[in-house]
């Protein structure tokens, strides 16, 4: 909890500075704030999550998943006749996305069927049948569309999968279809998403503007942060807005900029010490359900830190993936207190456990 607090506050206070002085959009004077809100909002949520027993989940997991699946398909139908497309469901304050929120809930479906059927794992039929479980949520994300939490979700399935008791051929077989998938499906990707792709593979050198534009700037961002920064509110790239997204996206190389090697280091040390926490929860778990959900939190947590950094670093195509705790995004940021409050609710049915055992033992 220590640490998730520290990254929230350090990310509201990093998103103050990525945006002072910004004339761009009236509305982005407001991100703050927002942020604050959502994180206020967020330690209530780990706090009535935790005090919950996380079995409840499990009980009504099959409705979750329902009632997401309906919510997702709703906006996609209103966002297609309205908008052409939408990932957001918008209010006069601020816009929900549903797609945050799928992510937990698919994380607790599948930690459910997967402490159900782990016996069964062994036969490939309850492989497919848990890919399909998973399909149903990701397609409405996918026609969003949605790649990046489409791809998060289907990591999530296969960390999950594997932890449930995945068969190693049956590993074998994901592993040469994950590989060939991207070939197949780069045809069907929106052309903003092969626009990605390609520039990444073959970029333009000669190109200033355009699609590898933030990329560039980013890497100025970091380039000029040295070992220990320009300061806080002192990044030229950031103060002066040459690089975009950077509260959002980007905000790792603000943070390199202003912080330096030194000070992204200790963050995303304490990124790594929250997931090392989530990892000891799994281990500690009192049953396969509960260490399901804190290795799928873990997972989330993990891969999105990392996706956003190799993009910042130019080492993967860019994506709309988050820095948890960090990136501006209330969806997001309540989405991670989540998955926080959820792994809080097993460790402490795990101390309830230990209490009872041991007054067993006394008696």
């Amino acid at each position: 909890m220590g640490a998730v607090a520290v990254l929230t506050i350090f990310g509201i206070t990093m998103i103050r500075s990525a945006v002072a002085g910004n004339i761009e959009l009236t509305t982005e004077t407001n991100l703050v704030n927002r942020q604050l809100t959502f994180a206020v909002l967020g330690f209530f949520v780990i706090i009535i999550t935790a005090s919950i027993d996380y079995h409840l989940w499990a009980s009504i997991s099959r409705t979750m998943y329902l009632v997401m699946a309906g919510l997702l398909g709703i906006l996609f139908i209103v966002g297609a006749a309205v908008y052409g497309s939408a990932r957001w469901f918008e209010t006069s304050y601020f816009n929900i996305q549903p797609s945050e929120l799928a992510k937990i809930v698919m994380i607790l479906v599948l930690a459910d069927f997967f402490s159900r059927h782990q016996p069964d794992m062994h036969e490939l039929k309850w492989v497919v049948r848990s890919l399909l479980l998973t399909m149903g949520m990701v397609i409405w994300i996918l026609l969003q569309p949605n790649l990046s939490t489409t791809i998060v979700i289907m990591v999530i399935w296969m960390a999950l999968l594997w932890a449930g008791g995945l068969r190693v051929r049956h590993l074998l077989l994901f592993v040469a279809a994950g590989v060939l998938l991207p070939f197949a499906a780069f045809p069907f990707l929106a052309d903003y998403q092969q626009a990605r792709i390609t520039n990444f593979l073959f970029p333009n050198p000669e190109a200033s503007y355009g699609e590898i534009y933030n990329i560039q700037q980013a890497l100025i961002s970091i380039g000029s942060g040295g070992w220990f920064g320009e300061g806080y509110g002192h990044g030229s790239q950031v103060q002066l807005r040459f690089l975009k997204v950077r509260w959002s996206d980007f905000i790792f190389s603000a943070m390199a900029e202003e912080f330096g090697f030194i000070g992204t280091v200790l963050v995303m040390a304490l990124i790594l010490f929250v997931v090392f926490r989530c990892l000891r929860a799994a281990r500690l778990a009192r049953d396969t359900y509960g260490a399901l959900i804190a290795y799928g939190v873990a997972t989330l947590i993990a891969f999105q830190a990392m996706v956003n950094v190799g993009v910042n670093l130019k080492l993967l195509p860019a994506t709309g993936l988050t820095l948890p705790f960090i990136s501006y995004g209330g969806s997001s940021l309540l989405s991670a207190l989540l998955g926080i409050g959820l792994v809080q609710s097993v460790i402490l049915r795990h101390k309830a456990l230990e209490f009872s055992a041991g007054n067993s033992a006394n008696k």
